[in-house]
């Protein structure tokens, strides 16, 4: 089976991906170049399956993965999560001196985790943004000019490039998350725990909205992991909610009921994405 992936090759998609499903042959990992194309792949079913960060520690929501789920509308559903451990490496065609170095090329996520670094090795560089520090390592493997990237050993291998530092994010508990999407959501109802994640729609601007809904979940004592608003792309003071909770709507009887009772009440539309097994802790 095929699964997409934000790619190319060497991005820290890529693996998590690794972790999540393991060793597969080669041609099953579909590289895509943008977030919004593994959404597309997967909606036009190009592939059943694709990988896209959601989430990191330090610079918090990936906008353009929101933004898409909330596009689908129910359409795309999340089947799994996994978090992956972050470790920032710069690198460039030749060892040289950072003096030297004119342009820093990386996913503008990954750029600002290693602000600290930059400011103190690299004053003078230029930072400039790719769509994943995989193409960021391409990019600098294609070119003459005196450009480092930021990104992962793997990626550095892969373009022949040379690692000029090692771990240089600013904080080391920096991580990812990374949620694999698809088109049919799956059951969660075997052992171990479960995230549900759904996005709330008001039908309209009231006050208390937010309230309302907080309400039903904390009636139920359903404990609530990830609250996040985005633009609802309707008008100026229209936003939608974000919702991650502990527990399985196919399992758990007060995260369906919460759920169910927004919808009846109409305090809001509940666009259900899923429920999926609980990332693991990385080693």
């Amino acid at each position: 089976m095929k699964v997409g992936y934000l790619g190319p090759s060497g991005t820290y998609a890529e693996e998590a991906l690794l972790r999540l499903v393991g060793p597969e042959p080669e041609q099953a990992f579909v590289p895509y170049p943008t977030i919004i194309d593994c959404f597309r792949a997967v909606r036009d079913g190009e592939v059943p399956e694709a990988l896209v960060p959601i989430e990191n520690s330090i610079e918090g929501s990936v906008n353009l993965t929101l933004d898409q789920l909330a596009a689908a509308d129910g359409q795309i559903a999340i089947l799994a999560e996994i978090v992956q451990p972050v470790r920032h490496h710069l690198a460039a065609r030749t060892r040289r001196p950072f003096g030297e170095i004119t342009r820093v090329l990386s996913h503008p996520h990954a750029t600002p985790q290693c602000t600290g670094y930059l400011r103190e090795h690299l004053p003078r560089a230029e930072t400039v943004a790719t769509g994943s520090t995989a193409e960021a390592m391409r990019v600098v493997s294609q070119s003459d000019e005196p450009w480092a990237a930021i990104g992962t050993l793997r990626a550095a291998d892969i373009y022949g490039l040379e690692v000029l530092a090692a771990d240089i994010e600013d904080a080391r508990d920096n991580a990812t998350r990374f949620v694999l999407i698809g088109r049919t959501p799956g059951e969660a109802l075997g052992p171990g725990s479960f995230v549900t994640s759904i996005i709330c729609i008001p039908p309209r601007d009231r006050p208390g909205v937010l309230l309302a809904i907080l309400q039903e979940f904390a009636m139920r004592a359903v404990n609530l992991t990830k609250l996040e608003s985005r633009p609802a792309k309707t008008g100026l003071g229209r936003y939608l909610f974000f919702i991650d909770m502990d527990g399985s709507r196919d399992r758990d009887l007060a995260v369906a009921a919460a759920i169910q009772a927004i919808e009846e009440q109409g305090v809001a539309r509940a666009v259900f994405l899923g429920s999926y097994p609980r990332s693991a802790p990385s080693g």
